[in-house]
């Protein structure tokens, strides 16, 4: 049976202090594929990314957007993955030459990007992360527990039609509340026994049930995730605009025409001398040729 597709869901153990979510990816991860050729590793591993920044916008409960950043100097340059609070997704990356190995040695010397970005635009925090872990689980997993000081488990998979994911992680201790103190342990070790084809097929229900079928879990309503790519065309113009008249009007008088694509969707975006014009107009609004590439 299938899961349901791009949704998340929550839940918590009753008697322990102990959540969880399970992510599930089907349109809206082909939506990230099919704007770009990705290498299969490098699919593989953007998928695992995007499926992480679903959990943890979700664990977050943003009014804004988080975003994922693995920069390296290897083969892999950059993966980003933006994740906003109504769990609305975009990634892409930028690699060169033949991709296999494991992710340390195609990063190289790099490093992982945290960011939290308010509505308004502006930078609410931001984190790097050492790239310690051969996955993108790893790291996460360790960066969460140091910061949030929480033990937190990740489990990530992907394809080239599906992106899924499930976070653990146990919750600060109120001694009168809870008198299982084993939970956590045995939650974690019932967990191992995870497969990835069952994370990528299995509706979570049924995947919570076949893991842990004798614990009281509370399963919460389900939160649709959807592609979407938050560029257009007055956000390039602003763009252009802090370039400045003279450079714009230098690279019109050799250009012609100015195209800029956007790196999320591959939409691609003209601007002409008339264009130019109406951009440093005070009264003009921005307005005009678009096009699909």
């Amino acid at each position: 049976m299938k899961s349901h597709p791009d949704t998340l869901r929550r839940f918590l153990f009753e008697h322990a202090p102990i959540r969880g979510e399970r992510v599930h990816l089907d349109a809206s991860w082909r939506s990230v594929l099919e704007r770009h050729d990705y290498p299969p590793l490098l699919r593989q591993m953007m998928g695992e990314l995007t499926a992480a920044a679903v959990l943890l916008a979700a664990t977050l409960k943003l009014d804004g957007s988080l975003v994922l950043q693995i920069q390296g100097s290897g083969a892999i340059k950059l993966l980003v993955v933006e994740c906003s609070g109504d769990l609305k997704l975009r990634a892409t990356a930028k690699w060169e030459g033949t991709l296999h190995g494991r992710l340390p040695d195609l990063v190289g010397d790099g490093r992982f990007v945290i960011t939290l970005v308010q509505k308004n635009g502006k930078q609410a925090y931001q984190g790097i992360v050492a790239l310690e872990g051969e996955s993108v689980a790893e790291i996460l997993q360790n960066y969460m527990t140091r910061s949030e000081q929480l033990d937190t488990r990740l489990w990530l998979v992907a394809d080239e039609h599906t992106a899924s994911g499930m976070l653990l992680q146990k919750m600060p201790e109120q001694a009168a509340d809870y008198s299982d103190v084993d939970a956590w342990s045995r939650v974690d070790q019932l967990a191992q026994t995870l497969h990835n084809d069952e994370l990528l097929q299995l509706p979570t229900q049924e995947l919570l049930h076949r893991l842990f079928h004798e614990e009281d879990v509370r399963l919460f309503e389900v939160q649709p995730v959807s592609f979407h790519c938050a560029c257009s065309r007055d956000k390039i113009a602003q763009m252009l605009r802090m370039i400045g008249v003279e450079e714009v009007e230098a690279i019109l008088t050799e250009r012609q025409i100015i195209e800029v694509h956007c790196e999320f969707c591959n939409h691609r975006y003209e601007f002409d001398k008339v264009d130019a014009a109406q951009m440093f107009s005070s009264t003009a609004p921005v307005e005009a040729n678009e096009t699909l590439h």
